[in-house]
């Protein structure tokens, strides 16, 4: 039985050093990427000194504590891939961190409060066994960025990994729009419409961000999501942060649109939400900028902003009927892949 009513974050990333043998690593080399790593880390409580200590197990604490102190059942904690070449080999040098399968997988048969989003490149020459065993460990998405990673989605070669994502019932998360927290590699794959091969092959696409900028020079594709959504039943959009001063912009026409049946809840924690960006483009009224600006836990802020927002009731439990009843499923008892 799937609970309906339960509120699922769609998009909440798992970070780590490898200090408990995880296989994560972080590489902050650029001085923007070393205050935002900061700005991070004091948001969930956590001193600056944990990005060369025990990060591991004090930001996997921590996350659990933020959910089990939440109106928020569960999250999905995403792995996150590295930037690969066309023949699949990781490109040296590039990327700002890494968190294997193996490790979600782990983190979600150890905690109930995670599901499992798994990140596999389709060019890496194991990518349907590493999908099979993924499947098999009980993933619920797979969530790739295709302009940090390198990752031409339409690549017809690419087609059996899709069909075999759809017949496993397991909706992609694809970063779309603009993006600033990681380094960008190839900025034209932040087009939603390069996911048309995914759709195409039967798999439920979340377009995360709605495609929306990073940055006010960022080009901004929402129109372009608007009209997937005319074409493809099976396209929807996450509002993950959204609350942010640049990408809320796109709010009120993804509320206008078709796109409004279609929003999956998702935060992007660590990434901080803002009280600030709402207020001003007239989204939230100045009550319920000061209500939310006084919760402390910044998953339960980030889901009280989208209520307030207005965002579909549905959108906040909508994961749980485009990810597989097994991963839904997952617990302690689940044998090690």
């Amino acid at each position: 039985m799937r609970a309906t009513d339960a509120v699922i974050d769609c998009h909440f990333h798992i970070i780590g050093n490898g200090s408990s043998g995880s296989g994560c690593w972080v590489r902050v080399t650029r001085p923007y990427h070393k205050l935002l790593a900061r700005i991070m880390l004091r948001f969930f409580n956590l001193p600056p000194s944990a990005l060369a200590g025990n990060l591991d197990e004090l930001y996997l604490n921590r996350l659990v504590q933020m959910v089990r102190e939440s109106s928020v059942s569960r999250v999905v904690g995403l792995a996150h891939e590295l930037p690969r070449d066309r023949q699949g080999n990781p490109i040296d040098g590039f990327g700002s961190f890494y968190v294997p399968n193996d490790y979600v997988l782990s983190c979600a048969r150890r905690h109930p409060e995670i599901l499992a989003g798994v990140s596999i490149h389709p060019a890496r020459p194991d990518a349907l066994e590493e999908l099979e065993r993924c499947i098999q460990g009980g993933a619920a998405v797979l969530k790739l960025l295709p302009n940090c990673q390198n990752i031409d989605c339409s690549e017809p070669r690419f087609r059996p990994f899709w069909e075999r994502l759809a017949a496993a019932g397991i909706p992609l998360l694809a970063h779309t729009g603009g993006e600033l927290s990681v380094p960008v590699y190839n900025p034209e794959y932040a087009d939603p419409r390069t996911l048309r091969l995914p759709l195409e092959c039967g798999v439920n696409v979340i377009a995360a961000h709605a495609g929306s900028r990073s940055l006010f020079f960022d080009p901004d594709y929402v129109d372009a999501l608007i009209q997937l959504a005319h074409d493809h039943p099976n396209i929807y959009v996450d509002n993950s942060a959204l609350c942010t001063p640049t990408r809320a912009a796109c709010i009120r026409r993804t509320l206008e649109s078709p796109l409004r049946e279609r929003v999956v809840f998702g935060s992007d924690l660590p990434i901080p939400p803002s009280c600030h960006a709402p207020l001003l483009r007239g989204l939230i009224s100045k009550t319920q900028w000061r209500e939310c600006r006084a919760i402390s836990n910044p998953l339960e802020r980030d889901l009280q902003l989208k209520r307030a927002i207005g965002y579909p009731a549905e959108s906040f439990n909508r994961i749980t009927n485009l990810i597989p009843q097994a991963a839904l499923n997952v617990s302690t008892a689940t044998p090690t892949c």
